[in-house]
């Protein structure tokens, strides 16, 4: 649903951008030496007050150009931070500018689906801590998100569980590891000792296939279930019956 939704963001500002191209850049405002602060009287900005007053004719032909670099950093995951380099300031820019527009409005939108979906995969690892994290950033751009209720329940089963995580120390499973090995051997016999199912993240398919024909090997016989995930953490969850 993300994916699809920068897709479709990306196209409209394509249509927006071929229809304001004729408009040149406004020229950017001569960098402030410090020098001239002894004639200034200086102080920090509200964010209402720096995008107050932003509707004017030249202000309004940023916006195609703001849009691309907001889409830009949405699709790069800068969507909170950096501060001064990130998908959500610009919408804001933009929507302080034009309150209704569309792309804007979908890209906030598009904002808080991310953080829903990256609060999925941390409890998915057991990560609860972050996933806990990410719904407060989904929170803190659109609270009324429906979908944010329906997360924070699914996080609250997940810490509810009695699962095991392991945590894995790429290096050493990269290497093939003797270490490497014989957790993994623990960690297939306490599959079958539970009767689990098997989750491994991993950040390539490679690796992930050669963790579960050790797996394999360790409780020859038996016969494992599970799955692979391809992800930049590296660990292994078990996920157990249900006592009911």
């Amino acid at each position: 649903m993300f994916h699809r939704s920068i897709k479709f963001l990306s196209l409209s500002l394509l249509a927006t951008l071929l229809v304001g191209c004729q408009t040149p850049p406004a020229e950017s405002p001569p960098r402030e030496s410090a020098s001239d602060s002894t004639a200034l009287e200086i102080r920090v900005l509200s964010e209402a007050e720096v995008y107050s007053g932003s509707n004017s004719a030249d202000s309004r032909s940023m916006i195609p150009d703001i849009l691309y670099e907001a889409l830009q950093a949405l699709g790069e995951d800068r969507l909170l931070t950096p501060i001064d380099d990130n998908a959500h300031s610009r919408f804001r820019r933009v929507l302080a500018m034009d309150s209704k527009n569309e792309l804007a409005l979908q890209g906030l939108q598009d904002i808080v689906e991310r953080y829903l979906e990256l609060a999925g995969e941390s409890m998915r690892r057991g990560i609860f801590d972050e996933a806990k994290t990410m719904l407060d950033r989904a929170r803190s751009v659109d609270a009324s998100h429906p979908d944010i209720a329906t997360v924070a329940e699914s996080l609250r089963q997940e810490m509810n569980s009695n699962d095991l995580f392991f945590a894995l120390d790429y290096p050493l499973y990269a290497a093939r590891s003797e270490f490497a090995q014989n957790q993994l051997a623990d960690i297939a016999r306490q599959t079958r000792e539970h009767e689990a199912f098997f989750l491994i993240t991993a950040p390539n398919d490679d690796l992930a296939r050669w963790m579960v024909s050790v797996m394999r090997e360790a409780v020859a016989g038996y016969r494992l279930r599970g799955n692979i995930e391809l992800s930049s953490h590296l660990g292994v969850r078990l996920r157990l019956p249900s006592e009911n």
